[in-house]
């Protein structure tokens, strides 16, 4: 069976571990070598897909250095905003046959939970968003919540909702949380979490809640699997993982 090669930014993070010992794990798959942020990337020269689990100051950098090489990326480094996802673009427009993938989440129940808000969103004039994790994490909010936030406020848009109900005039501590799309977005770092989101919805007489933990970080493994299988089939870039799951 043909072995695909597969690298690893940030190998020597928590996610990175983790990608070594699932791709390890999995069928028609081998690891071929890694490098942490600073670290000369040649030691994976010979990759076919690198996996991308590094910072967001580091992450563009990355993908600069490998699509032009011909190497596929999966990418679950957050950050990514219109102007970097347009850069990514235009790299893999000048280098036709060469995939990215770059995904908030990668686990299959924080995907699910992000469709079950998108069909949820048209029926409840309230929704907010609460994500919880861990304090070591960079970048608030998270990757995760902005995605759900971006559908739902989609989803409502299109049934003809108006602006999220709220009467709040004093603000002063900015305790309503980041707004995102005008869906308001709480965001809590909390040492002994890892991932967590609750999307709440409400309406009169009722509320919704969607909620996913997850408690390891190999939750996220299955999900990057299948990303490493399906980039090597789809080249330019795919964002998240609704074609990948066939969501």
């Amino acid at each position: 069976m043909k072995q695909t090669r597969v690298g690893v930014f940030g190998m020597s993070g928590k996610m990175g571990s983790q990608v070594i010992t699932a791709v390890g794990r999995a069928d028609g798959m081998t690891i071929v070598g890694g490098c942490d942020i600073n670290e000369p990337r040649e030691a994976i020269n010979n990759a076919e897909v690198v996996v991308d689990f590094t910072h967001p100051d580091a992450v563009m950098d990355n993908i600069r250095w490998a699509v032009p090489r011909g190497v596929h990326m999966v990418i679950g480094t957050t950050g990514f905003d219109q102007a970097r996802l347009a850069e990514v673009r235009a790299l893999c427009d000048e280098h036709p046959g060469v995939g990215v993938l770059v995904a908030s989440n990668f686990s299959i129940g924080a995907n699910l939970m992000m469709r079950f808000a998108e069909l949820a969103a048209p029926y409840y004039p309230s929704v907010e968003i609460i994500e919880l994790h861990h304090p070591n994490k960079a970048d608030a909010p998270s990757g995760t919540s902005v995605t759900t936030a971006q559908r739902i406020a989609a989803a409502r848009a299109e049934a003809g909702l108006g602006d999220v109900p709220d009467a709040t005039t004093q603000n002063e501590l900015g305790t309503r949380g980041g707004v995102v799309d005008g869906v308001p977005v709480h965001s809590v770092r909390l040492q002994g979490l890892v991932a967590h989101q609750e999307v709440l919805l409400g309406a009169a007489g009722e509320t919704l809640t969607i909620r996913h933990d997850s408690f390891d970080r190999a939750s996220f493994m299955p999900g990057v699997v299948a990303g490493i299988r399906y980039i090597l089939e789809h080249p330019g870039l795919t964002v998240g993982m609704r074609e990948v799951l066939g969501l």
